[in-house]
């Protein structure tokens, strides 16, 4: 394949089978990773554009702002790279440096409203946001509420019915703004009447109306105090599931040194859920997890033993039940 855009090599991501011990459900990963910039967010970031390019609500050379903890932000400056737009991101310091660095990378612009400690400000980041949109005539794209989101997810379903036919019983899938996995979910459930959709947070998000404490898991859940994104189908999602950061982070880690699998923070967590699924399952049972992005962007958190033992997140006991769950 050749091509002239490095934004036409986004999609087609590959489908990887983990290696479960035997009576188990079959659980598929979504590698979106393989995506550019590494992430699923570039395909939001994409459509985003397209969607406001062909409303008149982005003009040629105009402004992009957007409240982001990362990988939609990477995914944006990389879009307003290709096609000459200004593209600001609102961050806090709760997104890890390394997605900080991936934006100015690609000449985008960092306002950031955190203060002195590494807490989730989603509330900050949005107002900002809309403030420097209203102020300069820039275009907020406003993820958490921009129908592109959800649908720029339809190729994802596309792409897993091409593999699998009907033979998806379960999406697994983080909750963030909403939209990776209603968008996927929801054009799967046309075709697969079946098919159960679950939802993953992290514990302390309010999504799913839990207390809110804080998390570390970045990308992913709302903080207590943060609005909850209009893009989540409480109707389409028959099972809201909470994950804590040590089960998340210590999938993370299992996965990479048993297996040589670098996934991000967020997705370690949906895919140990989606394991404890397949326990139960059945073995005719299969599991689609939507893993979002790759683990490169967390080595200074997730896959470092320092801020893990300084954190308090190390947890034997979860890499003992993954390890009588893989074979």
């Amino acid at each position: 394949m050749i091509t002239d855009k490095i934004s036409d090599l986004i999609g087609n991501t590959p489908l990887l089978r983990l290696a479960v011990r035997h009576g188990m459900a079959t659980v598929l990963l979504k590698m979106e990773q393989y995506n550019p910039t590494g992430s699923a967010k570039i395909r939001i970031a994409r459509n985003m554009v397209d969607e406001a390019e062909e409303q008149g609500l982005l003009k040629p050379g105009g402004w992009l702002v957007e409240s982001t903890s990362g990988n939609t932000g990477i995914g944006l400056a990389l879009i307003a790279a290709e096609r000459g737009y200004k593209f600001s991101a609102v961050v806090d310091n709760h997104s890890c440096a390394d997605k900080q660095r991936a934006m100015r990378a690609y000449g985008a612009e960092l306002v950031n409203v955190g203060g002195d400690d590494d807490a989730l400000a989603t509330a900050e980041r949005d107002a900002l946001a809309e403030r420097l949109a209203i102020e300069h005539g820039a275009y907020w794209t406003a993820q958490h509420l921009n129908q592109g989101n959800p649908n720029s997810y339809k190729p994802v379903a596309r792409e897993l019915t091409d593999a699998l036919g009907d033979r998806i019983d379960y999406l697994y899938g983080a909750v963030g703004t909403g939209g990776s996995l209603c968008g996927t979910g929801r054009s799967l459930r046309e075709r697969i009447p079946h098919l159960r959709i679950v939802g993953v947070e992290p514990r302390g998000s309010v999504v799913f109306g839990a207390t809110g404490a804080p998390y570390y898991q970045s990308g992913t859940g709302t903080p207590e105090g943060a609005e909850i994104g209009d893009l989540i189908d409480y109707d389409l999602i028959d099972d809201g599931v909470q994950v804590t950061d040590a089960e998340a982070f210590e999938t993370c880690r299992f996965l990479a040194r048993r297996y040589g699998i670098l996934v991000g923070g967020s997705a370690g967590g949906v895919i140990y859920k989606a394991l404890e699924q397949a326990q139960t399952a059945g073995p005719q049972t299969t599991i689609v997890v939507l893993v979002c992005d790759g683990g490169e962007k967390y080595l200074d958190t997730v896959y470092n033993d320092d801020w893990m033992m300084a954190t308090g997140l190390f947890d034997a006991l979860v890499a003992d039940r993954l390890a009588s769950m893989l074979r």
